[in-house]
């Protein structure tokens, strides 16, 4: 049993479990002392990468997204393995994966919280620079489908806004780049 901010957990039921995320049902104590049940998913970090050239391109990917049933833009993302000891080494896994590059410069964009309201899913969001090839891209099985584009910053900009790039980590680190003065 746990409480934070007058809010008691009283038990935690796993419904559902896979490689990729869980399924709980909790009771629980509100504030105010009513109970409640509360269903949600429990999912591993996820991350997202924001590669820029020296072209001032950016890495963007293309892939059929089988939960919303058609294609989506996004940038190279990935969840955190357990092999990853930090978001950081996921971020450099998924973009030697998706792209077939290193960076020599890395910075933390930030981290958002995906659908705070069903899951405890976070995306850490970083951007990358002094990119150059790391060898052939691996995917996996599930992105054999994904094509990579190389747009310019503007485009991708303009993408974000007209709700083009719905990925939530991806519009995100865009956004977050931009008003840094990162792009």
């Amino acid at each position: 049993m746990s409480a934070e901010r007058g809010w008691t957990s009283l038990s935690s039921e796993v419904k559902f479990a896979s490689q990729w995320f869980e399924v709980r049902r909790d009771a629980a104590r509100r504030p105010d002392g009513s109970h409640g049940d509360y269903d949600h998913v429990l999912a591993p970090p996820a991350v997202t990468v924001l590669a820029v050239d020296e072209r001032q391109r950016i890495a963007v990917t293309r892939q059929w997204i089988y939960t919303h049933r058609g294609p989506q833009w996004r940038l190279p993302a990935g969840r955190v393995d357990d092999v990853d000891t930090e978001p950081g080494d996921a971020a450099r896994r998924e973009l030697a994966e998706e792209v077939g590059v290193s960076a020599t410069d890395w910075s933390m964009l930030g981290t958002i919280n995906c659908a705070d309201s069903l899951t405890n899913h976070r995306d850490h969001a970083f951007f990358a620079t002094g990119l150059r090839d790391c060898g052939e891209r691996r995917l996996e099985p599930g992105e054999a489908d994904l094509e990579l584009h190389w747009l310019p910053v503007q485009q991708v900009v303009d993408m974000v806004l007209a709700g083009e790039l719905p990925h939530a980590g991806s519009s995100f680190a865009v956004l977050v780049a931009k008003v840094r003065g990162l792009l």
